[in-house]
């Protein structure tokens, strides 16, 4: 399936923990509303992530230059709010055009109430609707609640480096690499 006939799926709701959140891609209006979101983050978070997010033009950036091919950003809203963002980055081409790698951030206001969850789950099934065979994800060491999250949906650790990974303030960190196997369309086509 191409990129286009996910697309058509969102705008969609989906219930989470009685709250009726809306899923669709980002957009390029949603500059000020993502930063606003990013912001909320608080910085001990930040530095798990991979980009300065508070720097309103890497937003502007994202917006700008939107390739739903390479990375379809999956923005959770609750009335226009943006309160999770989760992105599935995948290579076109190459020796890991079959893997697709996931990240998700929920805003601190709503963690626990299985956003995530909800998020990565949607996630999973765009990348099996895509044909991918595998997801991955990437943390630093110490990202426990979110490698355990991952872990209840199938993921398992691939990989840890002690101390390989240096955060925005230069402190290092262990790298670890999750990832799962995914059935594709064309798997489930042939059971019956």
């Amino acid at each position: 399936m191409e990129i286009e006939s996910v697309l058509e799926q969102y705008p969609k709701t989906v219930n989470v923990a009685g709250l009726n959140v809306v899923l669709r891609p980002l957009q390029p209006t949603d500059v000020k509303p993502l930063h606003q979101f990013f912001c909320a983050v608080t910085e001990t978070e930040r530095i798990f992530l991979h980009d300065r997010v508070t720097d309103i033009e890497v937003i502007r950036q994202w917006c700008k230059n939107i390739d739903y091919g390479r990375n379809l950003p999956l923005l959770a809203l609750l009335n226009n709010r943006i309160i999770g963002n989760a992105t599935l980055h995948q290579q076109l081409g190459g020796w890991k055009r079959h893997i697709g790698r996931l990240h998700v951030i929920v805003h601190p206001e709503f963690r626990g109430r299985g956003l995530a969850k909800a998020l990565l789950q949607e996630l999973v099934e765009v990348a099996r609707h895509l044909s991918l065979e595998r997801v991955e994800a990437e943390f630093l060491g110490d990202q426990a609640a979110a490698r355990k999250l991952y872990a209840r949906l199938g993921f398992d650790e691939l990989l840890v480096l002690p101390d390989y990974v240096k955060d925005m303030q230069a402190a290092p960190h262990d790298y670890v690499l999750m990832g799962r196997i995914i059935k594709t369309d064309e798997e489930f086509a042939g059971e019956g």
